[in-house]
């Protein structure tokens, strides 16, 4: 592995009645002033708003709501939540729900904070934020991760952008399985195909040999594949909802990229298709990562033939590395079938005009790829995914 220094800043409360049993506490060390954050109403379908919004109260905290966070969050929302909680002088941001309330609100912190825009100030003064409102994280949507680290990916509609933006570290994050439970099978399947990506990304990167980190990273793999086999038998599955939260929680809590420098070309081509589209993230993935990666065959084949026995389970005793490779890629390819995944960007609904070249020209290009694209090649394989 190459040097690295390890520290992990976020406190996790994971299991039954977390909330409950953790928040409270969590709150006395608050301010008076807490802004509630969340999506489209969901976790008042579900029961937890009125459960935090019990806790805020009984710890006499006065709360500013802070409503309406899409599944894309985009620049806009994030400036009016920046807004909001300046206007209010807001002493904790307290966000429930999944990735993008999770990612919005790590923006407004920093940008609550800072008077020049938050946007050029990263990618035009290549600054960093450093001061932030303190952040805890109520996880009702599992898959992305986004508690578990300071990336966050918002989309600049002027700009026709969905790219990272760094702000502030949780507190604390809350994930317990039970609040997860009234996700829609849809985005289970979305979520879970993320944080399998995420594992797969962080893998491909380099160094290239086998090392600790992604030794851990397969495990993390084979759990999400079991797993997710388990729910679609049974949704009410709580065991394996359980451990299908805590594997997308480890595959973004930096503990896999330890060492690592890792690829994510997948899914910058996969945000650009979602600033063009608004598509859903983890059907994006789905049908890129098999095209993608049969692009990347020649260069990608010892690791692509390491995941297929350790990961897949397939037998090597009588294939070449080239063949275990490319078995890898028809076996992932499977279980996307499998699942009732997508596996082009027509059976996502994507419109056949869409601009295929503007979305490839605008990607980012990520060194710690072993294959070196370009723009002209992920334009190819976008039109490979199109179906």
């Amino acid at each position: 592995m190459d040097p690295f220094t390890y520290s992990y800043p976020v406190k996790v409360y994971f299991g039954g009645k977390a909330a409950l049993q953790h928040l409270p506490s969590e709150l006395q060390r608050a301010g008076g002033t807490v802004l509630l954050a969340y999506g489209g109403g969901s976790i008042k379908k579900a029961g937890i708003y009125d459960e935090l919004l019990s806790m805020l109260e009984a710890a006499g905290k006065k709360v500013v709501e802070f409503n309406g966070i899409m599944p894309n969050p985009t620049y806009a929302k994030v400036q009016e939540g920046a807004k909001l909680a300046k206007e209010n002088a807001v002493d904790l941001i307290l966000a429930a729900g999944g990735g993008s309330v999770i990612d919005c609100c790590k923006v407004i912190s920093a940008q609550a904070k800072l008077d020049a825009d938050i946007w050029d100030y990263e990618y035009s003064e290549r600054k960093m934020p450093s001061a932030f409102i303190p952040m805890g994280a109520i996880v009702t949507a599992f898959g992305t991760g986004a508690e578990m680290n300071n990336g966050a990916v918002i989309t600049h509609e002027e700009k026709r952008l969905k790219s990272p933006l760094f702000g502030a570290y949780y507190d604390f994050a809350v994930l317990d399985p039970a609040y997860t439970m009234s996700m829609p099978m849809k985005q289970v399947l979305s979520g879970s195909f993320d944080a399998l990506s995420h594992c797969m990304e962080t893998y491909m990167g380099s160094p290239r040999d086998i090392n600790l980190s992604d030794e851990i990273n397969e495990a993390c793999q084979r759990n999400i594949i079991r797993n997710l086999r388990a729910t679609l038998k049974d949704p009410k599955d709580a065991k394996a909802r359980s451990e299908l939260v805590w594997a997308a929680a480890m595959a973004e809590n930096g503990m896999l990229k330890t060492g690592k420098k890792t690829d994510f070309q997948a899914h910058m081509l996969e945000h650009q298709l979602g600033a063009y589209t608004d598509c859903n993230h983890g059907h994006g993935l789905a049908v890129i990562h098999p095209v993608l990666y049969r692009h990347m065959l020649p260069e990608a084949q010892k690791q692509f033939s390491r995941l297929a026995t350790a990961v897949w389970g397939i037998p090597g005793e009588s294939k070449t590395e080239a063949e275990l490779a490319q078995a890898f890629v028809d076996a992932l390819e499977s279980f996307i079938r499998e699942i009732g995944m997508p596996s082009t960007l027509r059976e996502m609904g994507i419109p056949q005009e869409t601009d295929l070249k503007a979305i490839a020209d605008s990607t980012m290009l990520m060194p710690g790829c072993c294959k070196t694209f370009t723009h002209e090649a992920l334009h190819d394989v976008l039109k490979e995914c199109a179906g």
